[in-house]
């Protein structure tokens, strides 16, 4: 058996047995399936890894040949990743975003952070389970939820504590130790949630950081893939490896001067020092006493390590606008099953809804709500005066009369948000949540540093800053489960 203790491990401790010969990457990939056969699949039963990559220990072995020869592509090399289930693999694994009208595509083509892990040396380990269509089926639908993956649950309470949505799995098995790190994607709160609730860093990019290219889309204004780890630094490595202009991805094209490939040289354990951090307060009536608790808690902490707290800059109930996603979904997905292998027979949000209808006992547990209303009550061109009103209205109270407002008339470097707020995904500015301790009921509650456009850097100084003085996180407790 390995000596190697995984439980915890961060990708630089992995990094470093594998240099010393400890462990090699195909070691830690078959360690790795080992415990998602022992958690996800028996045992407490998860339930957050839908699909394995059968070429998973072949690449694993490819790259230790490589280390061998003395070639390393970088800081995750051989590390074993996992990838949420609506982003293209062209491989043996396939893509659905958890709806079994997909179960069987393959897609044609790796999207474009694929391509980036893959140069990197990331070994992809499998597929992580996830909300049904990121979330966008039906209303009432559970966090974690989808017809071909089942309920994904909560380490921390399976079968009591909701894992969050709608990376839900990515979240969980992060958490659990079933890989190094994970991708997921957000519309809104979609990483950011599930992180909060499963005790992990979640990072919400810049809209266009990361391209959109080859993941199955909710929206053009609000999707971004973006990194899930146990800890800040990982997060930062995921993040560096991803981030890159792509030419089929116009939201790409304006990150050139911002983009960076070595996010952990911005880590510093004093970067809160004389840091003005204003507090938004705006969801705080939704928390529990014990939520409120912990938000104290972590704004004394930051004080203590040097921050300047500003009260009274919250931010506004921007409300991810439901008509803003109705209109641009169909539209979106539409362009998406087009690109679909010729032979396969979904072609349309249509398709789906009559996939759905035709299979209703294994497909309609929640129903399909909201693929009707887009199907029916939206054009599909986005021409509607409701939705550019609101698409406009949305950018201007998220952005100039929210984040960069509260910014500028208060000299912060960045704003402090409790749990999980939306003027981020909204304005398509980054968000950063980091764990920040435990309720009562076990259920774990992270806080989210935001800023403004391409501030990742200083986001992450902020969030590194907090984890090293907080160090929050604990691992689930195997043995009580």
């Amino acid at each position: 058996m390995p000596t190697f203790q995984l439980e915890e491990a961060t990708i630089k401790n992995m990094q470093d047995a594998m240099a010393s010969g400890e462990v090699t990457s195909r070691g830690l990939t078959a360690i790795y399936l080992e415990r998602i056969a022992q958690s996800d699949k028996s045992g407490p039963v998860l339930n957050a890894v839908l699909e394995i990559n059968p070429d998973a220990i072949f690449i694993a072995e490819r790259l230790d040949a490589e280390r061998r020869q003395g070639k390393l592509r970088g800081p995750l090399h051989g590390i074993p990743i996992l990838l949420k289930d609506n982003i293209d693999t062209a491989d043996n694994m396939h893509t659905s975003a958890g709806t079994l009208a997909l179960a069987d595509s393959f897609a044609l083509e790796d999207a474009f952070l694929v391509k980036k892990l893959r140069a990197a040396g990331a070994v992809l380990l499998g597929k992580a389970n996830m909300t049904e269509l990121a979330n966008f089926m039906t209303a009432g639908m559970p966090g974690g939820y989808s017809s071909r993956g089942g309920q994904v649950l909560n380490p921390y309470g399976p079968g009591k504590l909701q894992p969050g949505g709608s990376s839900s799995g990515s979240g969980a098995a992060v958490s659990a130790n079933l890989c190094a790190a994970s991708v997921g994607t957000e519309t809104s709160g979609s990483i950011l949630n599930p992180a909060c609730r499963n005790s992990v860093v979640g990072i919400k990019p810049t809209l266009g950081l990361i391209s959109r290219n080859g993941i199955i889309p909710i929206t053009y204004t609000q999707d971004t893939a973006g990194p899930m780890a146990r800890t800040v630094q990982d997060a930062a490595i995921l993040l560096g490896a991803m981030v890159g202009e792509d030419p089929a991805d116009e939201a790409t094209r304006r990150c050139g001067e911002w983009e960076c490939t070595d996010y952990t040289k911005f880590l510093d354990k004093d970067g809160l020092r004389g840091a003005r951090i204003g507090i938004n307060r705006g969801y705080e009536a939704n928390f529990t006493e014990g939520e409120k608790q912990l938000i104290s808690e972590a704004i004394e902490i930051m004080r203590e390590a040097g921050a300047v707290i500003v009260e009274q800059t919250d931010l506004p109930h921007v409300g991810s606008n439901s008509s803003v996603l109705m209109f641009e979904f169909k539209s979106a997905l539409n362009r998406y099953l087009a690109r679909l292998a010729p032979h396969y027979p979904i072609r349309s949000l249509k398709d789906i809804i009559d996939f759905n209808n035709r299979h209703h006992e294994q497909t309609l547990k929640y129903g399909q709500t909201l693929l009707l209303r887009a199907q029916y009550e939206t054009s599909g061109t986005m021409t509607e005066s409701t939705y550019i009103n609101d698409r406009l209205q949305d950018w201007r109270r998220s952005r100039e009369e929210g984040i960069d407002r509260l910014l500028h008339e208060h000299r912060l470097d960045a704003l402090l948000c409790p749990g999980v707020t939306d003027a981020a995904a909204v304005s398509g500015y980054p968000s950063i949540i980091v764990p920040a301790g435990y309720r009562e009921d076990g259920m774990p509650f992270g806080v989210a540093f935001t800023g403004a456009a391409y501030s990742e850097p200083a986001l992450l100084r902020f969030a590194y800053a907090f984890e090293q003085a907080s160090k929050r996180r604990k691992p689930p407790a195997w043995g009580r489960l």
